[in-house]
């Protein structure tokens, strides 16, 4: 097949650049080695949109964090994702901290970000569980959060509406230049296209040097995190930082858009690019650290922990240029926090940087059709819908309050739903308490039937990860 342009990479800045590329009159591909949109980098993350006053001046890191803060209101409202300003209160606990607090607001007022300077007393008539030892904190009101994985998904969902095609479990195994530009060996067979654009995340570095040697490697780093039950929503309301060090932005509370909390991470290099598994003393540094920052930390309340990796690299600043002597390959590279608050704005500096040949379309999407979520009804507006859509009214997974019509509605739209994992991602069932103890064989017998497949042949993520050898059937038995 022969494409324009060929995006590897289908996690939050690949799709990012998809939507945004979309727009122009050419053909879009978009392919990754995992099963399903944003499934490595962009599933486990503290899922932050920074406001930008910690990035280094003169970084592109600065330069884009601030943008790309600036552009997500009016992303989510036009594909439809949520997000929550819930703003963030950095956390200065000793005297000698105080000059990188000073820097840290001289940097907040040089790029324009709303900040406001909080004595302890202020600060806890919002945020009551702070630590003892705060003396004062820096709020910045701009600071949101969001679903990285909702972002990326609806975004590229307008691509696809848009022409853009997606090919997943597509992994990259070599590249060689033509005459028209490279084609791409993959293991879905040979891909010719004239534009290459590398965000393969953690393995970036691997396909950057199978067109030109790049003496830049992806350092994978490790961040590990808690995660608490609603019940534990009212613990913090604003996101809870440290003063930041060369380490990172330290153990950060978190509250997402789901009114859970995450508790983390740490950052640890592991040298591999699969060690997503957590560690008793990573969660012990966690548990150690963040002390310093909160008290009455509601650990008893912990329905999970988890471990994603980030892409660092030893500049530590984005590494956004195109491969040497070579016009139309372009690499990004370290593309680690703040990536996901960056995002939209990466896109957009990738389309001014590559100058791309092709005109506009006279006519494409910005706004995803995607949008109903049958959870942000009302009581009344829900007993209609009921009514009229009788599977929105057989509650599957009871943590959470999902129904089978979202669930239905999850598998059945633009690149959707095809695996247990990926139900979950979307619609949330499994996220809950029981972590999907009562309603995964529910899932998986609604996957079935919608995908017209045997339950054998349905997957909990990769493929390979049959869930049950052998289904005797009806209410999840096997």
């Amino acid at each position: 097949m022969k494409y324009n342009i060929t995006i590897i990479g289908a996690g939050i800045i690949g799709s990012s650049i998809a939507y945004c590329l979309s727009k122009y009159d050419c053909s879009i591909l978009v392919v990754d080695k995992e099963n399903d949109i944003a499934n490595e980098v962009s599933m486990a993350n503290s899922a932050i949109v920074h406001a930008g006053h910690d990035p280094e001046d003169g970084t592109l890191k600065a330069l884009l964090n601030v943008e790309g803060n600036r552009m997500y209101p009016q992303l989510c409202e036009d594909i439809g994702a949520r997000i929550r300003h819930v703003g963030a209160y950095t956390v200065m606990t000793s005297p000698e901290q105080q000059a990188t607090m000073d820097a840290l607001i001289k940097r907040a007022e040089e790029r324009n970000i709303p900040y406001e300077v909080l004595t302890a007393e202020e600060a806890r008539k919002e945020e009551p569980n702070l630590a003892d030892d705060v003396i004062k904190v820096l709020s910045l009101p701009s600071t949101a959060i969001i679903i990285p994985w909702e972002v990326a998904l609806k975004q590229m969902q307008v691509a696809v509406l848009n022409g853009t095609e997606v090919k997943l479990n597509c992994e990259v195994k070599a590249i060689r230049k033509n005459e028209n530009g490279y084609v791409l060996e993959t293991s879905q067979g040979e891909i010719e296209t004239e534009y290459v654009i590398n965000c393969a995340g953690l393995y970036a570095d691997r396909i950057a040097n199978m067109i030109a040697p790049l003496d830049i490697h992806t350092n994978p780093r490790r961040g590990e995190y808690f995660v608490l039950s609603h019940d534990a929503k009212d613990f913090v309301h604003h996101i809870v930082y440290p003063i930041p060090t060369d380490k990172g932005k330290g153990i950060l509370a978190v509250p997402t858009v789901d009114e859970n909390i995450l508790l983390g991470p740490n950052a640890e290099e592991t040298g591999s690019c699969e060690a997503i598994n957590t560690t008793s003393s990573g969660l012990g540094y966690i548990r150690q650290e963040l002390a310093r920052s909160v008290k009455n930390v509601p650990f008893h309340h912990t329905i999970r922990t988890f471990a994603g990796l980030r892409p660092s690299i030893s500049t530590k600043d984005f590494y956004i240029k195109k491969a040497e002597g070579e016009e139309n390959f372009l690499n990004l590279l370290g593309i680690d926090s703040p990536g996901i608050a960056s995002a939209p704005a990466i896109a957009r500096y990738v389309d001014d940087l590559l100058k791309l040949p092709y005109e506009v379309k006279a006519s494409y999407e910005t706004k995803n059709p995607y949008r109903f979520n049958f959870q942000d009804l009302t009581p009344e507006e829900k007993d209609a819908y009921i009514k009229e859509h009788p599977a929105y009214g057989n509650i599957v997974c009871r943590c959470e309050q999902i129904s089978e019509g979202e669930i239905i509605q999850s598998i059945h739209e633009v690149l959707g739903a095809h695996s247990i994992k990926s139900v979950k991602k979307r619609v949330r069932p499994g996220m809950g308490k029981c972590q999907g103890g009562f309603c995964q064989p529910l899932v998986l017998e609604i996957l079935a039937r919608e995908l017209k497949v045997r339950p054998e042949d349905v997957l909990y993520d990769q493929i390979g990860s049959n869930v049950v050898l052998d289904w005797k059937g009806g209410n999840g038995n096997a």
